[in-house]
């Protein structure tokens, strides 16, 4: 019986590997499984997520008649990925969300067997069209659109694909069964609407780009928008942002479907943003277009590689972005997996979440974009804890003590009183900060740094999860700043995927001697901004005894030379209504 049973399991997991749609594994004998309970214990507060189930990819968020729409990947039968439809929640501050019956779900020829990622248009009469990826009974990847039934609904409750679908299918030169993800639209001072799907021929990763009159007939370009070769683009994401130096306030978003306009077009760079389907990170250029040859050109201070700018250098994928209209900002959703095991997620009877939306634009010296949380997040501040000029010597740390930190905002800054200790930098380590993070980790004593925080930690130190920055030095004036997430000693549970994560911050610290961190506390997340928004770093975390009120947060200083807290703020955060029924 041990042997059948070893062979059955052994069959399982061959087949599960065989059925793979869009890089998530499948279980069959578990993607149906509805969950009888649904554990809290660190289940987050503040983060968006569904009441349970599995949760992937935002798609096609928008604003529309005083309502932000966000709809997600969802398994509406089970906490592992299948059963796919957009599940739908609205929101007046994108802080409460109420949710919405599902918007669109497998139903015709077109999307029989799944309705995957898109995105959402505003047309200039001012209707929303939603653009997705249908899976055809030939297994077939083909793109659909979707029109409201009733445009006077601003919750848009019901929507209706019409009978023309599916309007773009793979042609003979393109792989049918990596073709997917339809970015949101932009009208050209030549009358035409443009998208972009991803794809890939080989190990080129390409970006697909159409054309179109009437939103019906769409035609292949002769050439791609922009290709790599980084494997599959999922997720494509194609948006201008305004540049320092024109006449709107360069942290102002853009709406693409301004761009008809010439004069606004002069005034803007464009990000194209991709999901690298082998590395499951997103990697990001901005460059200009030129819109009579539909060619995309990313600066040369941008690497157009897999080792280049990252949104998010942890666990943050699928993101899908949105000019909004009132308040004039660029928004970007982010889409955060399980680290944990697939019997945990069954368990807790939920599994994934959404990262908690953040304003983005270029920065003034155009070299990156900048992230921060959404403003609406402060709202839910509570209690608050206050630490000044405080200095950390040498292998010292010291609890924050006042509040409760296991779902909480917390500031800090912190000035260094002497560079002369850092470390030699190698050259090689520029394309691998996360490998340098696992090699010089939290409790890897260095010169300048390891500093920062240990955060979701028990009392003994025995689970802790840190964030820090170290400090290496190129030369007696040139310094290299590290920022990493370590969740290696973040729970006593060996089977969890604890990889450290790690970028570069671009920040003259031998001219400030200072940095900032912010990060974000929720039971299971860890979302941090380094330099006020210029290195990301979301984590899931999962500890077994750092739970609730005996979750505690410290600073500490594994460096040579002594640290001080400038200023430290910490708040605890309200939880606000999750996805409540309407």
């Amino acid at each position: 019986m041990r042997t059948a049973a070893a062979l059955l399991i052994v069959t399982l997991i061959c087949w599960a590997a065989l059925v793979v749609r869009a890089s998530h594994i499948v279980y069959p004998e578990l993607q149906s499984l509805e969950a009888k309970e649904v554990d809290k214990e660190l289940r987050t507060g503040y983060h968006f997520q569904p009441p349970k189930h599995w949760i992937n990819d935002p798609n096609g968020p928008m604003y529309y008649k005083g309502l932000y729409h966000l709809f997600y990947q969802y398994n509406p039968k089970g906490a592992v990925w299948g059963n796919i439809i957009w599940a739908h929640s609205v929101s007046t501050d994108l802080i409460d969300w109420v949710a919405l019956e599902p918007a669109i779900y497998p139903s015709k020829p077109f999307d029989v067997k799944g309705c995957w990622s898109g995105s959402a248009t505003v047309l200039p009469s001012g209707m929303p069209v939603i653009m997705y990826t249908g899976i055809d009974p030939r297994e077939r990847q083909v793109q659909n659109v979707a029109y409201p039934a009733n445009l006077s609904d601003p919750f848009l409750r019901q929507w209706i694909k019409p009978t023309y679908n599916p309007i773009i299918n793979p042609d003979q030169g393109i792989n049918a069964s990596a073709f997917r993800d339809p970015t949101t639209a932009w009208y050209g001072p030549d009358g035409h609407w443009r998208l972009i799907v991803g794809s890939k021929e080989n190990m080129r990763g390409i970006a697909i780009l159409y054309r179109s009159r009437d939103f019906k007939i769409w035609v292949k370009a002769h050439h791609s928008l922009h290709a790599g070769d980084t494997g599959m683009w999922e997720c494509p994401d194609f948006y201008p942002v305004a540049v320092a130096g024109g006449s709107r306030p360069h942290r102002s978003g853009v709406d693409t479907r301004e761009l008809h306009n010439r004069a606004v077009a002069e005034e803007v760079k464009y990000v194209l943003k991709v999901s690298l389907d082998l590395t499951r990170y997103e990697y990001y250029t901005v460059g200009t277009y030129d819109h009579g040859k539909d060619r995309y050109t990313p600066d040369p201070l941008f690497p157009d590689n897999d080792y280049g700018l990252r949104y998010d250098y942890g666990d943050f994928y699928a993101s899908k972005s949105f000019f909004d209209p009132a308040k004039k900002r660029r928004v970007l959703w982010g889409w955060a997996n399980e680290s944990d095991t697939v019997p945990d997620d069954r368990q807790k009877g939920w599994a994934g979440i959404q990262a908690i939306p953040r304003k983005i634009f270029l920065s003034r010296s155009g070299r990156q974009l900048i992230q921060w949380p959404v403003e609406e997040i402060k709202s839910l501040r509570g209690n608050h804890v206050n630490v000044s000029n405080k200095a950390v010597k040498s292998g010292n740390y010291f609890k924050v003590t006042g509040f409760k930190s296991v779902q909480s905002d917390v500031e800090a800054a912190f000035a260094i009183k002497n560079l002369d200790k850092a470390e030699k930098f190698d050259p090689a380590w520029r394309t691998d900060a996360q490998g340098l993070c696992k090699k010089l980790n939290s409790h890897v004593k260095g010169g300048v740094g390891p500093f920062g925080l240990w955060l979701l930690a028990s009392d003994d130190l025995k689970e802790r999860t840190a964030v820090f920055f170290r400090v290496f030095k190129t030369n007696d004036t040139n310094y290299v700043v590290l920022m990493c997430n370590d969740p290696t000693r973040s729970s006593y549970e060996s089977k969890i995927y604890r990889p450290t994560f790690a970028g570069f911050v671009n920040i003259d610290i031998a001219k400030t001697k200072k940095i900032a961190l912010r990060t974000l506390i929720d039971h299971s997340v860890v979302e941090s901004f380094g330099a006020g928004g210029k290195t990301c770093i979301l984590t899931r975390v999962y500890p077994r005894k750092a739970i609730g009120d005996d979750a505690q947060l410290f600073v500490f200083n594994n460096g040579e030379s002594e640290i001080k807290v400038t200023n430290l703020h910490a708040w605890e955060m309200k939880t606000p209504t999750m996805n409540q029924p309407e």
